[in-house]
């Protein structure tokens, strides 16, 4: 079986965005509905750029999950979603800044994707994938945690590559200090983590990029990859380190500029076939490494010029004529 499927686990929302910048939550009068979700926005991004995606996920027998599958749907990803009466899928109210980062509300007490359980994940979910990706929203709390965990263990016995993303949302957790553990303990399942500089210095005490992403390393990854904003991205693996600059863009919500860009380089490395084994060796390679880690940022600061994020993530010919004008 030819494996090409980049399988993502996790939470699936909407993400209420609003329709100007500049205002606090407070004294927004507009918002915008889109469908988000970290996982379910790498889901999107890879099927976006034409790879073969699945979006593994529990939502709400209501509204809301009926438009989060179709929206998967419509960005071309194979929505893999159980649906449950227990609660509400997941919402999250966004305020943007001038620059277009922004400040999250959200509502979880519990929603729907934290009650998926390892029986929900079927192992035809799971067969076919050459990635599988998840993050630490997931790991907040049972039943979702085992079942993320269980879902990366069989992955990874079928022959995937285990992507990790920390995504740091420390409002969801009950404490800093829970959050800090549980984020590094997952680390040994992942072949490939991307994190940004903020939250290295979250993780590992104020840590800079080099000494955190050696610690990582130190933990099992074969690479980490540290996105730096506008600045671009830096990868380390065991042999060494290359950093790609930044694409420039007018941007006007940065809402899931982190997951496009890690759907841009999944789906670089599914198209390229490269396995585990060949993760750390690969992306050592200057010329590899420069041309993905370029093209993923690409993705990830096009999805910053439009509001919303699975919305927002740009399509391959859009991402090449943005290269092609930079070069």
């Amino acid at each position: 079986m030819e494996k090409n499927t980049v399988v993502c686990l996790g939470e699936l929302l909407i993400d209420f965005v609003p329709q100007s910048n500049g205002l606090p939550l407070s004294q927004v009068d507009t918002f915008h509905r889109a469908a988000g979700g970290a996982p379910a926005n790498v889901a999107a991004a890879v099927a976006k750029l034409g790879g073969k995606s699945r979006f593994i996920g529990k939502v709400g027998r209501d509204p809301f999950g009926e438009f989060l599958r179709t929206a998967l749907e419509e960005a071309g990803v194979e929505p893999a979603l159980t649906i449950t009466d227990d609660a509400r899928t997941g919402l999250a109210f966004v305020s943007l800044r001038e620059d277009g980062e922004r400040d999250f509300v959200f509502f979880r007490s519990p929603a729907a994707d934290m009650l998926l359980r390892k029986e929900d994940v079927e192992d035809k979910w799971l067969r076919d994938a050459a990635i599988f990706h998840f993050g630490s929203v997931s790991l907040i709390a049972e039943p979702c945690r085992t079942a993320t965990l269980d879902a990366a263990r069989r992955a990874r016995a079928y022959g995937a590559l285990v992507s990790y993303d920390p995504n740091v949302r420390l409002p969801l957790w009950t404490n800093a200090d829970f959050a800090r553990r549980t984020i590094l303990d997952q680390l040994p399942f992942a072949d490939l983590v991307k994190v940004s500089e903020d939250e290295i210095g979250f993780l590992y005490g104020g840590a800079g990029i080099e000494e955190g992403a050696r610690l990582m390393l130190g933990l099992g990854p074969r690479c980490v990859v540290v996105t730096l904003g506008a600045a671009g991205c830096r990868v380390f693996t065991q042999t060494g380190d290359v950093t790609v600059p930044g694409v420039s863009v007018e941007a006007v919500d940065t809402t899931g500029a982190g997951d496009g860009f890690v759907g841009g380089l999944l789906w670089k490395l599914a198209n390229a076939h490269i396995d585990a084994s060949g993760l750390d060796e690969t992306l050592a390679e200057p010329a590899f490494a420069v041309e993905a880690l370029r093209f993923a940022n690409a993705v990830g600061a096009l999805a910053t010029t439009k509001r919303g994020a699975i919305p927002a993530l740009p399509a391959r010919s859009e991402v090449e004529r943005k290269l092609s004008g930079e070069a």
